[in-house]
């Protein structure tokens, strides 16, 4: 047998391996970031007066590494994998998925090195400048074609549902990174935006909005219906369900963004389309998250023994809290109370902290030992220690800026008998100190959670090596 018919028997995991292990390596690097920067805000003398670690710089360093870096890297991961086992064949190119990895990481570092400089658009989600933008649009067309390349040449006649969300997350982003990113280059790393005024801020917050709804959820939610049933050993709890889930959601997250737009300039009548359709919503949100659970059917004891388990299902209870929380929030009473306050700051985090940090756990612990030829992680205590440290960190963070919001946003809002403000800017600033250290003490908390599983994941790579899975000969309905 020659060598590349050798190689065309077994799936590709190099670029899999590669991604999950920069998956963790830049969760670290992100929540370190994070931790500087609400020691900052709770302490503003720590930057020293150095410009380029104020937060101001810091602050786009941060989401960018968890998002993109942190999240990003687990996605590429995941859905290589999840591609490859469910259309039983070997990823379409393995050149191109090596540019895939490369590229991303080129991407990560210039990201890393521009921030701070103070390189930026100025755009939430969107701060890189015009050539690495290019940079992306080039890796993500790419990307496409491994990943739907990889599927038109599948042996398995069924798409498996998670490749509907890893593919649905694929052509949106594409489309909102193109569309957000129409920018006119006046220098080497400087552009302006080729929208003006309102337009400008709708277009940003259609692409804000949904790169949480498709980069942070729908692409998630492939991760989470690959390795839920997998974890668990049981089929997905309602099949029609996912099918329900997926067209609901991917139609109505595309109208939500002006949510974030509530008492602004933009029309009141955009405001109310983006009220109305994040309610909306909270039917498919819902429907994924009971989905997921509900898989463990009949086998809720796995729970007390399978730490892997209780990270992918409390992250699905994090899902529905926050997608709960959102359409709440989007109404404009309730936003009157809530923008511009530590409330959405509490609200993203659990979004970030409990849906896709613990979900992006709970797979890459499923998923290292396969790739390195062993049985289970090197420590399953470490797991369970990491689950609860985790949990607890989360629960400091969100409850500190819970609180924090809603106290800021009632101050801001108290007005005397003759209608003068009862407090000052300054004093709410004051008021919210002991909550910047308490959102601190979660952050730390949760980054202790990280590195327990850096450590792990070290010794499970030493300790194994990468077995070549080979691709089954007689293809089944799905892995």
């Amino acid at each position: 047998m020659s060598f590349a018919n050798a190689k065309a028997t077994v799936y590709n995991d190099k670029v899999v391996r590669q991604f999950a292990i920069m998956t963790v390596v830049w969760g670290v690097v992100g929540m370190l970031v994070g931790i500087i920067i609400a020691a900052e805000l709770a302490w503003p003398d720590l930057n020293l007066g150095i410009p380029y670690i104020t937060f101001g710089r810091l602050r786009p360093l941060h989401t960018n590494a968890i998002i993109f870096a942190f999240g990003g890297c687990a996605l590429f991961a995941t859905s290589y994998y999840v591609v490859q086992r469910t259309c039983q064949v070997r990823l379409i190119s393995d050149k191109l998925a090596a540019f895939t990895f490369w590229g991303w990481q080129l991407v990560i570092l210039l990201a890393a090195i521009t921030f701070p400089l103070g390189i930026t658009t100025g755009k939430e989600y969107a701060e890189l400048e015009w050539p690495i933008d290019l940079l992306i649009a080039v890796i993500w067309v790419v990307y496409a074609i491994v990943f739907f390349g990889t599927i038109g040449i599948r042996k398995v006649r069924h798409i498996y549902v998670a490749n509907w969300f890893y593919g649905s997350f694929i052509i949106s982003i594409a489309l909102l990174h193109i569309f957000n990113s129409g920018e006119l280059p006046v220098g080497p790393f400087t552009s302006y935006s080729v929208y003006a005024g309102v337009q400008d801020a709708m277009v940003q917050w259609w692409y804000g909005h949904n790169a949480v709804g498709f980069f942070l959820t729908a692409a998630f939610l492939g991760m989470m219906y690959y390795f839920v049933p997998k974890q668990a050993g049981r089929p997905v709890y309602s099949y029609r369900l996912s099918i329900v889930h997926f067209w609901a959601l991917i139609f109505t997250y595309m109208w939500a963004g002006p949510h974030h737009l509530h008492y602004t300039a933009l029309p009141d009548w955009a405001q109310s389309i983006g009220m109305l359709f994040s309610l909306i919503l909270l039917a498919p949100s819902w429907g994924g998250m009971i989905n997921g659970i509900m898989t463990l059917s009949g086998a809720w004891h796995k729970l007390r023994d399978d730490p892997i388990l209780r990270f992918l299902i409390v992250s699905l209870s994090f899902y529905g809290m926050s997608t709960f929380e959102g359409p709440m929030m989007s109404i404009k009473t309730v936003n009157a109370l809530s923008h511009y306050t530590d409330w959405t700051v509490g609200h993203v985090h659990s979004g970030a902290m409990g849906w896709v940090g613990l979900v992006t756990m709970g797979s890459m612990y499923h998923l290292i030992p396969r790739l390195f030829g062993r049985e289970r992680m090197y420590s399953i205590k470490a797991i369970e220690v990491h689950f609860w440290v985790a949990t607890v960190g989360i629960v400091f963070y969100i409850a500190s800026m819970w609180i924090s919001g809603v106290m800021q946003g009632l101050m801001w809002r108290a007005v005397n008998a003759d209608g003068t403000l009862t407090y000052t800017f300054v004093e709410s600033v004051k008021a919210m100190h002991p909550f910047y250290v308490g959102r601190l003490l979660g952050g730390v908390i949760y980054l202790v959670g990280m590195l327990i599983m850096v450590w792990n994941v070290y010794k499970t790579v030493m300790a194994g090596r990468p077995v070549p899975v080979k691709i089954p000969a007689v293809a089944v309905a799905h892995a």
